[in-house]
């Protein structure tokens, strides 16, 4: 963060200093938690279901606080913020399941005001802010838009799908004097909250990557997911640009929603930045012909999945807008590394078993991506394994999506489905009425019963996808697999994550 006095965050955020004349200075970062205070950083008192940070002031002052951004007089020198009106915490509430007096919320709306007021700063000198969203694969392209721009200056992005109202202000105060550019996720939980990320760190461009179905169930339709998604454009200014997937009809539509310039990507042959003559190899990675108005490259990702050509195409447009030729941004495509865990992050065991650890989370269009890959996969012989969980947050759709899933695996030929839960069971009724399967997909109630099951019956080559929405805990399964070859349910370890939106 840019270097400001208790006294001056106070008067950004609207709070008064406690134990303190505001003199000292913040010159280091912005934290919630006090292991990871430094000297000089500002520690953020939050409640959490189990703990409060406001019990932590003290410590977080032995640790190198300065101060403590507060929502009540706490031991240690302090900027205490005001309550909220009400009905003015519901962004708080989402983030922080703890917060049953508004104390939190009321500290990440301060938050998200000296947020602004950083942006806002260094913006003026010279700082772009870059926002993306869609309904799967901002995490991804996060990454890929990180490593195709910092060769040009220095980038802060958010560490895994740090997207929520803690996270996103959060990663806007990495960014300092020194830094170029910010790319952030914009999610949301309903209309409105992209909006009011996009007034934190207003940004200058915004990539919309997909209209989906995941959290159908809370916008109640695509078209009010495209509704909310489609805030970014709006936010964007004049002279901004708008990044647009013209592969997704209702992403296309966002032009007119915007006034700044947009430019198209995608297969479709009016993409100002596209791919062409897109060849899958064994190991589901893409390669494919990257055409933008000024020239064109072949690019092969490193990255599994098809489904990372469109992510790159929109990371490739921003790259460009900021003064990358084609031939750097193929070559930086072409050497990407993942960087968020648990997103198609494909581990071969010694016996020669593949696990593609896509267990972060899980909605229709991403996990037929991921069969996909698993398909591609198996084309030389190996045997495919989908061990796969509910998708939440589908609303009346639920059945229909689940069902739908489990006749994809048969028809993408995967050998083997082994559905986890008794919500997901759809998938595995889905599979039997399309393929008339007997043992080749089982239903199991839980994480332990799916390692029982994998344990006793994976043979050397096998490859597995490990795919559900987070609270199911699949992760738990791939994990197991990559514990060692001989390993049992008595390996699984617990999770630790730091949330994320749609």
């Amino acid at each position: 963060m840019i270097e400001l006095s208790l006294a001056e965050i106070a008067d950004v955020v609207g709070g008064r200093l406690h134990r303190t004349d505001g003199s000292a200075v913040v010159t280091g970062s912005v934290e919630f938690d006090t292991r990871e205070l430094g000297p000089g950083g500002l520690f953020i008192a939050l409640p959490g279901e189990r703990v409060d940070g406001h019990d932590f002031a003290a410590k977080a002052v032995e640790s190198g606080a300065v101060g403590v951004l507060a929502a009540r007089e706490v031991d240690a020198p302090a900027i205490v913020v005001p309550p909220l009106p009400p009905g003015q915490g519901n962004a708080g509430s989402v983030a922080l399941t703890g917060d049953t007096d508004g104390s939190g919320a009321a500290v990440l709306a301060a938050l998200a005001k000296l947020a602004r007021h950083v942006v806002d700063r260094l913006a003026a000198g010279g700082l772009t802010v870059i926002g993306v969203t869609g309904s799967s694969g901002k995490t991804s392209t996060k990454d890929v838009i990180a490593q195709l721009i910092e060769p040009m200056g220095p980038t802060v992005a958010p560490p895994g799908s740090f997207n929520s109202e803690l996270g996103h202000p959060w990663t806007a105060l990495r960014a300092d004097a020194s830094t170029k550019f910010l790319v952030l996720e914009m999610s949301a939980r309903g209309v409105g909250h992209i909006a009011e990320a996009a007034a934190t760190t207003p940004p200058r461009i915004g990539a919309v990557l997909n209209v989906g179905s995941a959290h159908v169930g809370e916008f109640g339709s695509r078209e009010g997911i495209a509704k909310a998604k489609g805030e970014l454009v709006e936010a964007l200014p004049e002279d901004g640009l708008a990044v647009l997937n013209l592969d997704d009809p209702l992403v296309a539509a966002m032009a007119s929603r915007t006034k700044a310039r947009v430019v198209g990507v995608g297969e479709s042959a009016g993409a100002q930045v596209r791919a062409a003559d897109i060849t899958v190899d064994d190991e589901a990675r893409a390669s494919f012909r990257l055409i933008t108005p000024e020239g064109e490259a072949p690019v092969t990702l490193p990255l599994h999945g098809e489904h990372h050509v469109g992510n790159a195409l929109s990371a490739a447009a921003i790259a460009r807008e900021l003064g990358a030729s084609t031939e750097e941004i193929a070559r930086r495509l072409s050497s990407l590394q993942r960087r968020s865990e648990r997103r198609m992050d494909v581990t071969t065991r010694a016996d020669g078993v593949t696990i593609l650890n896509d267990s972060y989370n899980a909605n229709p269009e991403s996990v037929r991506a991921g069969l996909k890959a698993l398909a591609s996969m198996s084309r030389s012989g190996r045997r495919a394994w989908a061990v796969l969980g509910v998708m939440g947050e589908l609303g009346e759709d639920s059945v229909t999506a689940h069902d739908s899933i489990g006749r994809l695996v048969v028809r993408l030929n995967i050998e083997k489905l082994v559905v986890v839960g008794q919500d997901a069971a759809a998938m595995h009724q889905g599979a039997f009425q399309e393929g008339s399967w007997g043992e080749e997909s089982v239903l199991v109630p839980d994480v332990e019963a799916a390692v029982a099951v994998l344990h006793d019956q994976l043979r050397p080559g096998d490859v597995v996808l490990v795919k559900a929405s987070k609270a199911a805990g699949l992760w738990r399964v791939a994990e197991a697999l990559l514990a060692d070859p001989g390993n049992s349910p008595s390996t699984l370890n617990s999770e630790r994550s730091n949330g994320g939106h749609a």
